[in-house]
């Protein structure tokens, strides 16, 4: 009858085979995981996603900006046709002031040419207070042949008005075509951005990595380009 097989004499066969798998440190190599490398074309879909980021936003700002100038466009042609309007009417007050004035003066002529001072007098007390400041100036220069209505002191009521309310429509008309002009500086400044969008996307259809970069460094010329342009451009919130 053989002995009993004590604890320690336990044979090498009876010992797990995993135990051989755990290598000690500096023995055959490190147990880590070596760090998952990026693919090739990484960097230039990074760049691409950027730039297309970029594009899209300053894209969508030059329309709000061209929407902005459009509409400051269309309240100051709005405001220069008013002020036509207004000049319109000012001025026909003048012409009523000045024919009215005509025919007094006419009266006072035809009076002073028949000798009836009494009717002459009766018409000099009915002039009209802005006459009378011209009838005045022509007497104080000795009745010159020009008249009274050449005199410089002639201003019928609505004259003034008239004059300040044309130039106002002017100066209005002038801003409207100038907001135009920046409306459509905006709107040709996105079809440079569609370009950069272009040839981005473009770039990553391509075959050959470097024909790849080369096109998206034409996109990146472009951004460039329309932003240093765009930073030119007058803001309107």
């Amino acid at each position: 009858m053989p002995p009993p097989t004590e604890e320690g004499d336990i044979s090498a066969a009876e010992v797990p085979h995993n135990s051989t798998a755990e290598a000690p440190d500096g023995a055959g190599g490190s147990t880590a995981e070596a760090p998952e490398k990026r693919p090739p074309g990484h960097v230039r879909e990074t760049v691409v996603i950027i730039v297309l980021s970029l594009t899209a936003v300053l894209t969508a700002w030059c329309g709000f900006e061209s929407s902005k100038w459009s509409g400051e466009m269309s309240i100051a042609f709005s405001q220069a046709s008013s002020a036509r309007i207004e000049a319109a009417r000012q001025d026909g007050i003048a012409n009523a002031a000045r024919q009215a004035d005509l025919t007094i003066w006419g009266v006072y002529v035809q009076a002073r040419a028949q000798g009836d001072t009494a009717l002459a007098a009766y018409v000099e007390r009915r002039f009209t207070p802005h006459f009378q400041v011209a009838y005045k100036a022509w007497i104080a220069q000795r009745e010159p042949t020009i008249g009274p209505f050449k005199m410089k002191e002639y201003v019928p009521p609505g004259t003034t008005e008239a004059a300040a309310t044309d130039q106002r429509a002017d100066t209005r008309f002038a801003d409207a075509l100038r907001f135009n002009q920046r409306a459509d500086n905006y709107t040709i400044l996105t079809v440079l951005f569609a370009l950069v969008l272009f040839f981005a996307a473009a770039s990553t259809r391509l075959g050959r990595l470097r024909a790849q970069w080369i096109v998206l460094g034409v996109a990146i010329v472009f951004l460039v380009a329309a932003m240093v342009i765009l930073a030119t451009f007058p803001i309107d919130f």
